[in-house]
């Protein structure tokens, strides 16, 4: 799709309605992972460096339209004023007479984030009068939240149909690493989909049988389809209900000339923690009492030798229990095999959604991937193929 971004738009002395994702994990008070604050500096930077006026908007958790302290963006102002090296106001409301008095006193280059959109009930409903007062303390609405952007709230879709709208540099990075892994890739495509459960993601294996030329199904999801052609998984993490829907998935991909890699071998044990002994085996041969939690190395040369051959990925999900050790093991080893390609220059790599971050991280190849998106919903919204109304309405 053709949007319009900062280029197309001068900011200067203007004020700049900044929707922006500071839904960041807190522990004791503390930001623990700062990874989306990071994300929106270079939006923030440049419209404040081209003398506008920066006014960011964000939600933080679910108050569900009612003031609840714990939920206040407050906290975030501090962090964010260090990370971007100036000092960055707190406004204590995102609109009426507070929100007005505080951009009122700014000046061409400042910083203000404003508090919690989702104190108003007329946000996440996308209320027109709230979107209007909104609009009212801006006159450029830059839309730089991709993950918030499957939802039809006032500050994502609301503003961009009251004032100009252009995509953030976030967004528009965003857009156009997704365009590059599925919208129009480089062929062969390989898409990696990792998770506990099918039936959280069923829109997405049936969008990706018609669109990749090789799915490889991993985590405890791939239990549901390997007890689905016959095999016995023992007490492994499975959807025995869903064989009919396993079988139907992978005759669509038959059909679609998709190729389906599933694990030849796994890494079981028989208890869930870390250290825990565990044997390598092929995936007919799950002891009694047995729980796989892993790929075993036979399927990790597989998934790699797909990936030595493909010109893109896409990646949504960990092939194990990537969170306990040794269960890390095959996510680990094809992350940084598909690092290694892509900064060989042979492959476009895009991951993103749910544990995929998380992963990318425990991996050590987060900065060495295309692209590593920290939207959950809006990406794997967008890997099924839905429009976002989000971006729908940067069009």
């Amino acid at each position: 799709m053709t949007f319009k971004t900062l280029d197309d738009i001068d900011v200067s002395g203007k004020r700049c309605l900044v929707r922006v994702d500071l839904n960041v994990p807190m522990e004791n008070g503390k930001i623990s992972d700062a990874t989306r604050i990071e994300r929106i500096l270079p939006t923030i930077k440049e419209i404040s460096d081209k003398g506008g006026k920066v006014i960011l908007l964000a939600h933080f958790d679910r108050p569900k339209g009612k003031i609840v302290p714990e939920m206040s963006l407050s906290p975030v102002t501090h962090t964010l004023s260090e990370m971007l090296g100036k000092p960055v106001a707190f406004g204590t409301d995102c609109i009426g007479p507070m929100a007005e008095v505080a951009v009122n006193a700014m000046k061409d280059g400042d910083v203000l984030l404003l508090e919690n959109t989702r104190f108003h009930e007329g946000e996440e409903n996308n209320d027109i009068a709230f979107s209007g007062a909104l609009a009212a303390n801006g006159d450029i609405f830059v839309s730089d939240a991709f993950s918030a952007a499957h939802r039809a709230h006032a500050s994502t879709v609301g503003l961009a149909n009251k004032l100009p709208a252009v995509a953030g540099r976030t967004m528009q990075a965003e857009l156009e690493a997704l365009s590059a892994a599925l919208g129009n890739p480089k062929h062969p495509v390989v898409a990696v989909v990792g998770g506990a459960k099918v039936s959280t993601k069923l829109d997405l294996l049936l969008n990706l049988v018609s669109k990749v030329d090789t799915l490889v199904i991993g985590g405890g999801m791939a239990n549901t389809f390997l007890a689905a052609q016959g095999h016995n998984v023992q007490k492994s993490l499975c959807e025995h209900d869903l064989a009919d829907t396993a079988r139907n998935i992978i005759d669509e991909a038959v059909k679609q000339n998709c190729a389906i890699l599933l694990p030849i071998d796994c890494v079981v044990a028989k208890e869930f923690k870390a250290g825990a002994e565990n044997t390598i085996t092929g995936i007919d041969a799950v002891t009694e009492g047995g729980m796989i939690l892993d790929a075993g190395p036979k399927t990790v040369e597989a998934i790699n030798a797909a990936f030595a051959k493909a010109e893109t990925i896409i990646w949504n999900g960990p092939l194990g229990a990537f969170e306990i050790t040794p269960f890390d093991k095959a996510t680990v080893a094809t992350a940084q095999f598909a690092a290694t390609q892509t900064k060989a220059g042979k492959l476009i790599s895009v991951a993103g959604g749910g544990d995929t971050v998380s992963a990318m991280k425990h991996a050590g190849v987060a900065d060495d991937l295309t692209y590593v998106s920290t939207a959950g919903g809006a990406f794997l919204e967008w890997m099924e193929g839905k429009e976002l109304p989000g971006v729908k309405v940067l069009g």
